[in-house]
């Protein structure tokens, strides 16, 4: 049979794999590991079960209890669902990788609340993919710092752009500008009405939904300084991409990001906004001995890598198959 296009070769694939599940088989010892790396279809017990009896064991990777400890800040329901998510893996893996300490914890808090064993476990930092690369041209003249992500509640847009327009009343004309690079999510009217309808915001706010990623090597090349205002993380894979490329960063007070990049950015309790007010007018300036205070300590960055999550992960894999 000839494939061509996209629907086809998902077609197939489905195909090979609904037989691989539905068929029987015997096996003496254990068949294998399965690797899940996606929160997605983790909830349904017949695909644990079909796994059981093939002896294969499912490990599977966590990256965030987000809907369970701050189901305030996801689309309604997904808490349900999240839950679901992981107490099936509790109750059937035979190993979890977390994608932080932070993220850990927050597994074994929740094992403890349902009553259920913690299976075996690691954790292993994700690499950030950023590869070295060419100075970019500034894409703007001005001084201006970034914002990279979703827009979505828990991001903390909403506090940023009221910081924002604080600052430009202040400062007027010479106040740098934010960028924000992020398709808009959910839950987040709010923002958009300030991006909208806020005039002040106008000239000095610039939304980017989507850039290639020369264009976002630029931005984060030339911004005075990544903002990461999240009241929530379980990972936070913008800090890494911005110290990996020797830009600054300002974030929240978060344990995972002290986990991640210990004590190089500059942390801010993500609802002071004359703290963060303070900083981004400091760092705004040509000569900045905070920012440069940070350029300094950002040499001692080690930046996680795939050699480093592979060398945690395969031991632990190799284990379970035992």
């Amino acid at each position: 049979m000839l494939l061509s296009g996209k629907f086809d070769r998902i077609t197939l694939c489905k195909v090979i794999a609904r037989h691989w599940l539905n068929t029987p088989r015997k096996s003496d010892g254990v068949s294998g590991v399965l690797l899940h790396t996606s929160h997605n279809g983790i909830e349904y017990a017949r695909y644990h079960e079909s796994m059981r009896r093939r002896n294969v064991r499912g490990v599977f990777m966590i990256h965030d209890l987000i809907p369970l400890t701050h189901a305030e800040y996801c689309r309604p329901a997904v808490d349900v669902q999240h839950r679901k998510r992981i107490r099936t893996a509790l109750s059937h893996a035979h190993g979890l990788i977390a994608n932080s300490e932070d993220t850990l914890r927050a597994l074994e808090s929740e094992a403890a609340l349902a009553g259920l064993p913690m299976p075996a476990s690691v954790v292993a930092h994700l690499a950030s993919g950023v590869i070295a690369h060419a100075p970019m041209p500034a894409p703007l003249t001005a001084p201006y710092f970034l914002m990279l992500g979703t827009i979505e509640p828990r991001k903390n847009h909403w506090f940023m752009l009221h910081v924002w327009r604080r600052i430009i009343e202040l400062l007027g004309e010479s106040a740098p500008k934010l960028v924000i690079v992020g398709r808009r999510g959910w839950e987040c009217e709010n923002v958009i009405d300030m991006l909208e309808r806020c005039h002040l915001l106008r000239t000095h706010v610039i939304e980017r939904s989507d850039c290639s990623d020369d264009e976002l090597h630029g931005w984060i090349q030339h911004a005075r300084a990544l903002l990461f205002p999240a009241f929530v993380e379980g990972y936070g894979m913008p800090l890494v991409e911005a110290l990996a490329l020797k830009t600054p960063v300002l974030a929240s007070n978060l344990e995972v990001f002290e986990e991640i990049a210990g004590d190089i950015p500059d942390y801010l309790d993500p609802l002071d906004g004359p703290a963060w007010i303070g900083r981004i007018r400091a760092y705004a300036e040509a000569r900045s001995p905070e920012r440069d205070a940070q350029i300094k300590r950002i040499e001692g960055f080690r930046e996680p890598t795939w050699e480093e999550h592979f060398a945690r992960v395969d031991p632990f894999v190799e284990a379970l198959a035992q």
